[in-house]
C-alpha cells in the first residue's frame, strides 16, 4: 500500500533474461514489493530467455507459494512451431495456472495485421488471456494503432497497450483505445501530464500501472498518487482496473 492507496504493479520480469544478463528471484521481488509498497505483480517472463518452459515453470511456482501477491504470464515467440506455441499456452492456462500473456513485438517482429497474429491472438482468445503487448520502441510493429485490427477481430479479448507507446506513440494510443473498447492502457514509461491527457479522453476502468523494471516502481507509481485526480480515479488505476482484468476480481 502507498499513501492508503493499495498497489498492483501490472508490468514486471521474473527469471533469467537471455539478452540482458539481468535475473531477479521471487524473493528479491517480495522483498522490493514490501519495501515499496507493491500489494501484487503480474510476473512476466523477460522478453529473449533461454528456455521459456523454464522460466513459465519458475513464475508458476512463484504464483503456487504466494498466491496473494503474484499473478503470472505467458511469454513465448509465436514463431516457434505452431504446435508448440499452442501446446505450450495451453501448458501454461491448464496446468501452471497463468493468467495473461505477452508479446514484444520488438523482439520477435510479428506484425499485428499479420496472418501469424491472428492466429496468436486467436489463441489467447480462445483460453480468455489478456494480452499485454510492448509498444513504442520497435515500430512499426510496436505501433498502437496496428492493434486496433486484433482488437477488432477478437472482441472479448482484452489488449492491453503496454507502455501507452512509450510516450512518443501516446496520442496514437489514446485514439486506439478510442476506437475499440476492449483496449486498455498500461501507463508505465510516460511523463505524468500525459497520464492526465489520457484521462480526458478515456475512463480510469482503461488504465492501469506498471513499473517494468525494479528501478522504476517509486517512480511510476508516485507519479500516479501524485497526480491531481480524485481518489476514486487513482485507485481504479493503481489497483481495480487490474484486479479485474488478470485476476476477474474486485
Amino acid at each position: 500500500m502507498k499513501s492508503g492507496f493499495r498497489i498492483y504493479d501490472t508490468h514486471t520480469h521474473l527469471g533469467s533474461a537471455a539478452h540482458s544478463g539481468r535475473t531477479w528471484t521471487a524473493d528479491a521481488m517480495l522483498q522490493h514489493m514490501d519495501a515499496h509498497g507493491v500489494d501484487r505483480s503480474l510476473l512476466i517472463p523477460f522478453p529473449v530467455v533461454a528456455d521459456h518452459r523454464k522460466e513459465h515453470d519458475t513464475i508458476a511456482a512463484a504464483v503456487r507459494d504466494h498466491s496473494d501477491r503474484f499473478t503470472g504470464s505467458i511469454c513465448l515467440n509465436p514463431f516457434l512451431p505452431e504446435q508448440e506455441v499452442a501446446d505450450e499456452i495451453r501448458r501454461c492456462v491448464e496446468e501452471l495456472g497463468l493468467r495473461a500473456l505477452k508479446l514484444q513485438p520488438q523482439f520477435c517482429g510479428l506484425n499485428p495485421l499479420s496472418a501469424k497474429a491472428s492466429w496468436f491472438f486467436g489463441l489467447a482468445n480462445e483460453h480468455r488471456l489478456p494480452v499485454v503487448v510492448h509498444t513504442g520502441a520497435g515500430a512499426p510493429f510496436a505501433l498502437p494503432s496496428l492493434l486496433i485490427s486484433p482488437a477488432r477481430q477478437y472482441p472479448e479479448l482484452q489488449i492491453i497497450i503496454a507502455h501507452s507507446g512509450s510516450p512518443i506513440y501516446y496520442l496514437e494510443a489514446i485514439v486506439a483505445a478510442q476506437v475499440c473498447t476492449n483496449l486498455l492502457l498500461d501507463v508505465s514509461s510516460l511523463m505524468p501530464h500525459q497520464v492526465l491527457d489520457i484521462l480526458k479522453y478515456l475512463p480510469a476502468s482503461r488504465l492501469m500501472a506498471g513499473s517494468d523494471l525494479p528501478e522504476s516502481v517509486d517512480v511510476e507509481m508516485g507519479k500516479i498518487v501524485d497526480l491531481p485526480i480524485d481518489e476514486a480515479t487513482r485507485r481504479e488505476i493503481l489497483w481495480t482496473t487490474p484486479r479485474r482484468v488478470f485476476d476477474q476480481a474486485d
